[in-house]
Order: C-alpha cells, then sequence, then structure tokens
C-alpha cells in the first residue's frame, strides 16, 4: 500500500508539473500573439519537452538510487559469506533496539539468518527490501505520462477555444484542475486540504500571470 500511494503521489506531482508549466507556456505565448500555429506549437514543444525532461530526469535518479542499493547488498552478502558471526551478532543487536530482550532478538536473529541471511539484514539493517528494488524504466515512463497528460489540459483549452476566449477558458481550466490535484494530493499525503489546493491554484494562478505579463510586453515591442 504505502509503494502504491508514493506512486499515486508521484503521478499527482507529475500531473500538476505538466499543467502548471504547459498553462504558463501557452498563456505566455497567447499574450504574444494570436496565432493558431504558434500557439499548437509552442504548446506541443512544452508537452514534449517536459514530459522527455521529466522521463529522463527519473530515470537518471532512480538509476542512482538502483546502483547503490544493489552496492549496499552486494557489500552485505560478501560481509555474510566472510564473517557470519559478526553479522548474526549485528542483526541481534538491531532487533535487541528495536525492543526485544537479548534472547528473543538472539532467536529471531538465528531464524531469520536460517531463512534468508541476506533479506534480513538488508531490511533491518539497511531499509531495503531486494525483492522491490526501484525500476528506473517504470518511474521514466509512470512520470512521462504523468505529465503529458496534465500538459494535456492547457494545450487543448488554448487551441480549442475562439480566439477572444482562449486565455480566460484556460485559466479556468487549469485552476480547476489544479484544485483537483491539491485535493488529490491533500488526501494522499493524508495532509489538510485547503491549504494544499490554496497551494496549488495560487502557483499555477501566479504563472500565468506572470507568463501571460511577459508575453504581453514582448508582443505590444513588436520583436
Amino acid at each position: 500500500m504505502s509503494t502504491r500511494l508514493n506512486w499515486l503521489r508521484a503521478g499527482v506531482l507529475g500531473a500538476n508539473d505538466g499543467i502548471v508549466s504547459t498553462a504558463g507556456l501557452v498563456v505566455g505565448v497567447a499574450g504574444a500573439t494570436s496565432s493558431s500555429t504558434a500557439l499548437l506549437a509552442a504548446a506541443l514543444a512544452g508537452l514534449l519537452a517536459g514530459a522527455l525532461s521529466m522521463a529522463s530526469g527519473e530515470y537518471v535518479s532512480v538509476s542512482a538510487q538502483r546502483d547503490s542499493e544493489r552496492a549496499a547488498l552486494a557489500v552485505e552478502e560478501r560481509e555474510l559469506a566472510e564473517q557470519p558471526d559478526a553479522e548474526l551478532r549485528e542483526l541481534t543487536g538491531l532487533l535487541a533496539q528495536r525492543g526485544l530482550t537479548e534472547e528473543v532478538a538472539r532467536e529471531v536473529a538465528e531464524q531469520l539468518t536460517a531463512q534468508d541471511a541476506l533479506s534480513a539484514h538488508a531490511r533491518v539493517e539497511l531499509g531495503i527490501d531486494p525483492e522491490q528494488i526501484s525500476n528506473p524504466w517504470h518511474a521514466a515512463g509512470a512520470s512521462c505520462l504523468a505529465f503529458t497528460v496534465g500538459a494535456l489540459l492547457p494545450l487543448l483549452a488554448i487551441v480549442l477555444p475562439p480566439v477572444a476566449l482562449r486565455v480566460p477558458v484556460t485559466v479556468v481550466a487549469v485552476l480547476c484542475a489544479l484544485m483537483i490535484t491539491g485535493w488529490v494530493g491533500a488526501r494522499l499525503g493524508d495532509s489538510p486540504v485547503r491549504p494544499s489546493v490554496l497551494r496549488n491554484v495560487a502557483g499555477g494562478g501566479l504563472a500565468m500571470a506572470i507568463t501571460y505579463a511577459a508575453g504581453s510586453l514582448i508582443g505590444r515591442s513588436g520583436i
């Protein structure tokens, strides 16, 4: 359940990034020009660049984490082979620190070692589950998909309505979407909903206001 919640939270954050970054981009371009081609090109470029950036960043990050976990497991496996008695004493001490008596901790350590010594040390000593080593491809794909789903909303909102309604429709759609992602994120994290929603809406609204103002200035300057 904890793993699934972490994935869901990451998905919500990825979608939120897609919404805010793409909305800021297209609203900024809309402030400078009413060209449908320019808006669509900017929206697609923002979606692709953002999704690929999220995917590559997540892949690199999780790959580094996986390499560290594998290296730690390799060291632990070597120590178990070279000095099993010392490792048993270490596991006994770690279990005793969690509230077990010395006798019970010794018995539990012996049973865990007999069953799967590496798994026992990995979980108790390293905090690693050898059966759930992070997969960078899964993380990259999930981040890319979440960002893309979030980015599609401002993309469609800016290119489908009539010219006069593009920015208002986009702003309303984005703020509503940010309210939803803020609510979902708060519920998944078991935190207060109202502050989460307000932060989300305020951050997205500020991003769109700043980029629209910048785009408008560029449009008026004739650059």
